[in-house]
């Protein structure tokens, strides 16, 4: 038990106080752990960069809807199929990175292949809905 303690406190020495103290300028300089929360930061930049293209494309989506009920109320459903596909694509994010990072089960570098992943899928994701305001 008394060695016990003693490994953990050489450990909460070794660690940062903080995970603010990780410099994400270069994680691939960082011990697996910082990899692991720049990662981690990385794909709530992503996270945070979809959630504040979302209104806005959800808004042109909702004026193309209301400009084509006129003539095609039948096909003024873009909201609705935007919203099913968006549903549709958070679960295959979440679902294909988990399955990604299931390759590493066990291992201190699962969070770093798991975030990574979700960061890349979010950022194209994004892509994605920004051309619908392109082509609209």
């Amino acid at each position: 038990m008394r060695q016990a303690a003693g490994w953990l406190a050489l450990l909460l020495v070794a660690l940062p106080a903080s995970a603010q103290e990780w410099d994400c300028a270069s994680p691939a300089d960082l011990p697996q752990q910082g990899m692991n929360y720049c990662a981690y930061r990385d794909f709530q930049r992503a996270d945070r960069a979809l959630n504040a293209a979302w209104p806005l494309v959800v808004a042109a989506i909702k004026a193309s809807d209301a400009s084509a009920r006129a003539h095609f109320p039948e096909q003024a459903n873009g909201h609705d199929n935007l919203l099913k596909a968006q549903r549709a694509w958070i679960d295959f994010r979440d679902g294909h990175c988990t399955a990604e990072g299931a390759r590493y089960a066990g291992g201190s570098i699962r969070p770093l292949i798991e975030n990574s992943c979700k960061a890349q899928l979010t950022r194209q994701r994004t892509e994605q809905l920004l051309l619908l305001l392109e082509e609209g």
